[in-house]
């Protein structure tokens, strides 16, 4: 069968509102004057992980549900804009946004509208299915419909990936992503034993690597049954926000595995890419360039006390 995809994205489309703050946790009081303002832009989990990968030059194909709404039409043009092939179901409840709260570190809290959904939202499994089949790798967001998708996904034999954001080890509903994916990414942020996590998930799953990112401590890497510290890059430039690093990580590690690299090349492409993503202001959406990824890299492997 042709593969014309090399990694179709499953779910994660929306909209976010960014609203700076003076810190984090912000303080109760009657109003806040904000700068540098309050911006609406297209771009969350599936968006950023779309767009990374598609910056990277691999051919990216996004499914996801999108309302007839002012946020779906961003969503469309981002898009449109940037050539990533979209394909919409109609999503009756409106498109998924959201409100993130940026503080001046960079750090963020994020306010997800759950009224945007239904409980029998799905994708439509013939469509799942066609593009799974034209695709070397499917990466699948945690959002309701993907749940239901997982199945028709694995027969038709695409390796899977999937990103559990803050999972706290225990949480069922993350469960069926994380024990049917070939690789698994994870934030630290609310696990109390992150090693013990990431081993449950190769015992019970079927996960050859699981990457548990920890902000900037780096990530750890568990493969071949060992957990391995991967460190931080430094940024070239000051962080402004740590919106979609964990999904420009995620692009840059699959984009190094699509390419044959070894697993922990594959993670510092990740933490190349997840250090750059820091580095750009909330209220735009962009990623780290192939050239720039593989000049970056190439340095720190001849300056590995650079890193």
């Amino acid at each position: 069968m042709s593969r014309d995809i090399d990694v179709l994205v499953l779910g994660g489309a929306g909209v976010d509102t960014i609203v700076h703050v003076p810190e984090l946790p912000l303080p109760y009081a009657d109003s806040y004057m904000i700068r540098p303002g309050i911006e609406t832009r297209a771009g969350q989990t599936g968006d950023f992980v779309a767009l990374g990968l598609h910056t990277l030059g691999l051919r990216t194909h996004h499914l996801d549900m999108l309302g007839d709404d002012p946020e779906g039409d961003l969503v469309r043009a981002l898009h449109r804009d940037r050539g990533i092939a979209l394909t919409e179901v109609p999503q009756p409840a409106g498109t998924k946004r959201a409100v993130n709260l940026v503080g001046p570190d960079g750090r963020r809290l994020s306010l997800y509208d759950d009224s945007r959904a239904h409980e029998d939202d799905r994708l439509p499994e013939r469509t799942v299915r066609d593009l799974a089949g034209a695709s070397r790798h499917a990466h699948v967001s945690i959002t309701h419909p993907c749940a239901f998708a997982l199945q028709t996904l694995r027969d038709t034999g695409v390796t899977l990936s999937t990103d559990l954001h803050n999972w706290d080890g225990e949480n069922p509903y993350h469960e069926p992503f994380a024990y049917a994916a070939d690789i698994v990414f994870v934030s630290t942020t609310a696990l109390a034993d992150p090693e013990r996590t990431m081993r449950r998930i190769v015992e019970r799953g079927r996960a050859e690597v699981v990457v548990a990112t920890a902000g900037a401590e780096g990530a750890y890497l568990l493969a071949d049954g060992e957990v391995t510290h991967v460190p931080a890059v430094p940024p070239r430039t000051p962080v402004v926000d740590s919106n979609g690093a964990g999904d420009s990580f995620a692009a840059g590690f699959l984009f190094g595995r699509l390419a044959g690299e070894p697993v922990h090349r594959c993670a510092l492409y990740g933490a190349v890419a997840g250090a750059y993503a820091c580095t750009v202001p909330a209220t735009r959406a962009d990623a780290i360039g192939r050239d720039e990824l593989l000049t970056r890299v190439d340095e720190l492997e001849q300056t590995p006390a650079g890193r």
